[in-house]
């Protein structure tokens, strides 16, 4: 299934009808600032590991996830005085911050140090959905293995590559690509893992 969704202004019942999907174990392809995503509830196991099986990813390596605001990483998330005004800073915006989970957040979703990779996009579709569903949302980017990203590419072509193996696809128009800058804020300690769209000239 594919539904064009205003990027600027998601209609509220279409935003419903994607949540549904999410709710009843779907897994969807959706824009973000920096590709186009795939997720899914991840309170839901089951869709998790279908995503595992869609990426041909190792169960060894988590994905991350989104939330919808700081107020919403502080529940799956242990978030410190300095982590919080630093993410207050740049989020929302292409960051994936590495924190240590809560007890909220399902074990299938940390590494075994228990930290996870958290992002808040500033794409009002994803940032919606989260919204509507009450949880975060799984977030991978829409390629098969070591294959392209898509972003300008379209939903068209995801949809096209990943047919019955994806639920639904949003077309919210074309995306900036390029990845998120991934950084850790364990321990306080800032340390740039990899250097994406978003600026880490502030953690040098």
């Amino acid at each position: 299934m594919l539904i064009a969704i205003n990027p600027i202004n998601p209609q509220a019942r279409l935003i419903r009808k994607v949540a549904q999907v999410l709710e009843d174990g779907g897994i969807i392809a959706y824009p973000t600032d920096t590709y186009y995503g795939i997720g899914c509830d991840i309170m839901n196991k089951k869709s998790i590991e279908r995503i595992y099986r869609v990426k041909q990813r190792n169960k060894k390596k988590p994905f991350s996830f989104i939330c919808s605001d700081l107020k919403s990483i502080s529940e799956y998330a242990k978030v410190s005085n300095y982590a919080y005004k630093t993410m207050k800073r740049l989020l929302p915006g292409p960051y994936t911050f590495v924190l240590e989970g809560s007890k909220l957040v399902p074990k299938i979703m940390l590494t075994l140090r228990k930290t996870a990779g958290i992002r808040v996009p500033d794409h009002p579709i994803c940032l919606a959905l989260v919204k509507e569903l009450g949880h975060p949302i799984l977030s991978t980017t829409a390629n098969l293995a070591d294959g392209p990203a898509y972003s300008e590419s379209h939903p068209y072509l995801i949809h096209e590559t990943f047919g019955s193996q994806i639920d639904l696809v949003i077309d919210g128009g074309p995306v900036p690509g390029g990845p998120s800058s991934v950084v850790s804020l364990i321990d306080d300690t800032p340390d740039v893992i990899r250097e994406g769209s978003g600026d880490v000239t502030i953690f040098r």
